[in-house]
């Protein structure tokens, strides 16, 4: 048997890796810049990180969801607390497409109704729910119906009144498009949507997998434009490189046996994985820093001239360029030994480790400086 090739890879295998630096089986050492989209959130092969999750599998790795599992309660509370969200329910499942098709199936579950609204440039997941609101139809098969989905132009707060009626079941939203090339929802746009959706009964789904926990420089980006959502979807930088997705549920909503679930979703692993990026966040002031490193990237990448444009918050950076940045961001990774990602064809992506240092800041931007003036 052979892999199906769906992946157009780069021929470098890691073998090992530590805070923001990988090396690959020969071992030639990498800067990790984009912690495989977004996931890496505490850095790789956290010490702390890797104790828990050693004892965890000496004891029990798995047990599904029929017996009671305390580290879930122990997970929930610890993430109330620390993103503000502590009367918030929280629901568990395995990623970021599982936790979108559950807050779409339990808003229709909410008002009776079909109908979403999403947005052009969004991403949401390749399942059936998920690609349904993703805008990219080259990932819909023509099993994926989207006739329910209605999309607008991203940040039109005029197109957001029109759209959202007494027909909406839901409105979904990332704060920071990642795929769409690190677009930042304006403030005026999320409480736009916090209107309407008060207004017409809608259910407000804030897409929280790629620019959440903490990696904006608060918890989930909906912070800085101070609204709530109603449902919050998170998943990549929950679990560290471990399987972990989940949707936060706002207390409107009445849970009842049946109405969700899954097999794997909040096993013991994937729990401890959850609780230590969680206490690594807390103990070693991981957002604060978030803040402080982009603050920082965002000030000196500012002062580049032939940057056409420079996005996004925190640790989540968009740079575009007037000329495509294949090349650039190749060479970073083969001759400068780099990891960064793209958006697009002209927009290079900045996900790193949100303990990233000052000196991996300037190590990158030292290197940019060889292709960008």
């Amino acid at each position: 048997m052979k892999l199906f090739d769906v992946y157009p890879i780069n021929y470098i295998e890691p073998a090992k890796a530590l805070g923001s630096t990988i090396w690959d089986k020969d071992g030639v050492e990498y800067l990790d810049l984009y912690g495989g989209h977004a996931v890496i959130s505490i850095g790789h092969s956290h010490p702390y990180y890797v104790r828990k999750m050693t004892k965890q599998i000496k004891n029990l790795g798995f047990y599904s969801n029929s017996v009671k599992i305390s580290l879930q309660d122990e997970l929930a509370d610890k993430l109330g607390k620390l993103s503000g969200l502590k009367d918030f329910s929280l629901f568990l499942a395995n990623s970021g497409a599982e936790a979108n098709e559950n807050a779409l199936k339990l808003a229709s579950f909410h008002t009776g109704r079909t109908k979403i609204v999403a947005f052009t440039k969004a991403f949401h997941g390749r399942t059936s729910a998920a690609v349904a609101v993703t805008d990219n139809p080259a990932i819909k098969a023509p099993i994926n119906f989207d006739h329910h989905v209605e999309f607008i132009p991203f940040n039109d707060v005029e197109a957001v009144k029109r759209a959202v009626d007494d027909q909406t079941c839901a409105v979904i939203v990332e704060g920071i498009q990642g795929v769409g090339g690190i677009q930042v929802a304006t403030d005026e746009f999320m409480k736009a949507i916090r209107i309407a959706c008060d207004k017409t009964g809608a259910v407000f789904i804030h897409d929280s997998v790629q620019c959440g926990y903490g990696r904006s420089g608060k918890f989930f980006t909906f912070q800085h434009s101070k609204v709530k959502p109603d449902i919050v979807s998170v998943a990549k930088g929950m679990g560290n490189g471990f399987p972990v997705g989940a949707i936060l549920i706002s207390p409107k909503f009445e849970a009842k046996h049946g109405l969700l679930g899954t097999t794997f979703g909040g096993n013991h692993l994937a729990c401890v994985a959850g609780i230590s990026v969680l206490d690594v966040i807390k103990k070693e002031k991981l957002v604060e820093n978030a803040a402080t490193l982009g603050a920082y990237l965002f000030e000196e990448l500012g002062k580049f001239s032939n940057i056409k444009d420079l996005r996004g918050k925190g640790l989540m950076i968009g740079i575009e360029l007037e000329e495509p940045v294949k090349d650039i961001r190749n060479k970073m990774l083969f001759e400068d030994k780099m990891f960064t990602g793209v958006a697009g064809s002209h927009t290079i992506r900045l996900l790193p480790s949100l303990a990233l240092k000052k000196e991996e800041a300037d190590r990158f931007l030292e290197v940019f400086r060889k292709y960008v003036k």
